[in-house]
């Protein structure tokens, strides 16, 4: 399906600087070093996975006595190949506010055009990788299961109901999801309550002091500052856990687990950052056109169901 190019225009005179464009969900998942993440997957990658029962450790005796049972499983990591093709047709702006910057009927793009699209594709991959690491599905655009799809799907994860989360419910939602950590990673250093952004809202605003804590209205807030304290850069924690802020979850829904429990794979991580060209048609075809043009490739993994809790 070609490219469709619908343009809005009242053009009449000079055009102010600059362009617009709607916001998107930052790939903040992926920037916050709070995942696993595996680069340099041409095809697949397999992760084994080892554990033992608690025969592994018996009481001493004069006797060598084999004991206990090792596991040897796979996590594989097979990243999905998407790409972003897009062709305009330099006519097309000639009669709009960019027709200033044109000149002549042989005219390509502006330079600061062509840099704008190109941002807006960077922009719009990263906000379709956030939401898809954890809410994708295998037929999707962007074709693998996300984080949250695949824990719900694995019985070994640990599973809590959710139930409707506000300012002033938000800390006991948290509580049981911490609750229901796993001794077995309970206390790690990279153990983090990954949420979407109307819970982390929520939270700020407990913590802002329009919650309520011990059956009593609260208002003095973090610092005696009330709600004016977070300035959108301080670290959250919750019993001591961070909480991060993941756009792209789903609303109402919180994971626990460590950072190496949740894996994403690539077969390049720049190709799903910069790695976009900008082609003029006209040199190779003698058309009008300039395309743009991105491929790169992603999937994600579980680790250990059993050590992953699962608010939803």
């Amino acid at each position: 399906m070609a490219t469709t190019n619908t343009i809005t225009s009242s053009f009449a005179g000079k055009a102010a600087a600059g362009y617009l464009q709607a916001s998107l969900l930052s790939g903040k998942t992926l920037d916050s070093g709070a995942i696993d993440i595996r680069d340099n997957i041409q095809y697949k990658e397999v992760i084994r996975k080892f554990a033992s029962d608690a025969n592994l450790i018996k009481a001493g005796t004069c006797d060598f006595t084999p004991t206990g049972t090792l596991t040897t499983t796979e996590v594989i990591l097979e990243p999905k190949e998407i790409q972003v093709n897009l062709q305009v047709c330099s006519s097309s702006y000639r009669s709009s506010w960019d027709s200033l910057q044109m000149k002549g009927i042989n005219s390509k793009l502006p330079q600061n055009l062509g840099q704008f699209m190109l941002e807006h594709v960077i922009a719009k991959v990263a906000a379709g990788i956030e939401t898809a690491v954890w809410q994708g599905t295998s037929g999707g655009d962007i074709p693998f299961d996300g984080w949250e799809v695949l824990a719900a799907a694995d019985a070994t994860v640990v599973d809590v109901a959710k139930a409707a989360v506000s300012a002033s419910t938000v800390t006991t939602e948290l509580g049981r999801v911490v609750d229901n950590i796993p001794t077995s990673i309970y206390g790690k250093d990279d153990l983090f309550i990954y949420v979407p952004t109307a819970i982390y809202q929520a939270y700020v605003r407990a913590l802002g002091g329009f919650g309520a804590a011990n059956s009593s209205n609260v208002t003095a807030g973090v610092d005696d500052k009330m709600n004016t304290w977070y300035r959108n850069q301080q670290e959250l924690y919750f019993d001591g856990i961070k909480v991060l802020h993941c756009p792209g979850m789903t609303a109402t829904d919180m994971i626990a687990t460590t950072k190496e429990n949740l894996l994403f794979g690539t077969s390049l991580y720049s190709d799903l950052t910069n790695n976009i060209d900008i082609i003029d048609m006209g040199k190779i075809d003698g058309s009008q056109n300039t395309r743009i043009s991105m491929r790169g490739s992603a999937s994600v993994a579980l680790g250990f169901g059993s050590e992953v809790v699962l608010y939803s």
